[in-house]
């Protein structure tokens, strides 16, 4: 099956509710011109102590758990401000879901437009996947978008997704590519306006040639 229909790995239990995208990347991370090192910043007071040693017992620091790439985690997961940066950072340190009880608004909706997929499941289940991630770090995570089902040795849960989010992961689309689908209406609605508005067309650049602008 696709990599766009089906995610499967490694998940680690990240045990906070309200984690913020203040906490996700810290905003001495967000200096730089473009999103080139986002993932050293990614939880970066939660894995560095205040030397900026590694926290051993923090659960991605521990070598157990290297490689994970979905993260299962508390309510309200991703409040917080709105930078996208938390979202690119989590991809480049690897992560291809997020599996939570309830997300922050502005968070979800950045993430499902940059396909990192963001799942939410039923507290009780969310607790129990905790359990079993922190009990065996090798227990796989399925997570199947066609069918809308997450998998696990010890349940299979389904989920909701909205039919647009859904469209986009199975066709592999992020905004760009989604609104790029519509491009044979979106010109002829151009072509509509401009012949019933014609004077309004260009109007910047033929104000400059008039008035000799440079």
């Amino acid at each position: 099956m696709s990599e766009a229909i089906r995610i499967t790995g490694k998940g680690a239990a990240i045990r906070f509710g309200n984690l913020d995208t203040d906490q996700i990347i810290p905003k001495q991370f967000l200096r730089g011109i473009d999103k080139a090192g986002l993932d050293k910043g990614i939880l970066y007071d939660h894995r560095f102590d205040a030397t900026g040693a590694l926290r051993p017992d923090f659960v991605l620091n521990r070598p157990e758990y290297a490689g994970t790439s979905i993260l299962v985690g508390g309510a309200n997961f991703g409040c917080g401000s709105s930078r996208e940066h938390a979202v690119w950072g989590l991809q480049q340190f690897g992560i291809r879901a997020v599996i939570a009880p309830s997300f922050g608004e502005i968070f979800y909706s950045n993430a499902m437009n940059n396909r990192l997929l963001l799942v939410m499941l039923p507290r009780d289940v969310i607790e129990q996947l905790m359990n079993d991630v922190d009990a065996d770090s090798n227990n796989v995570i399925g997570i199947d978008v066609e069918t809308m089902r997450v998998r696990t040795p010890a349940g299979d849960h389904p989920f909701d997704l909205s039919a647009r989010h859904r469209h986009m992961f199975l066709e592999g689309l992020d905004m760009i590519g989604l609104s790029l689908q519509q491009r044979g209406e979106i010109e002829q609605f151009v072509r509509q306006y401009w012949a019933e508005f014609p004077w309004a067309k260009d109007v910047a650049r033929r104000t400059r040639d008039r008035l000799g602008a440079t």
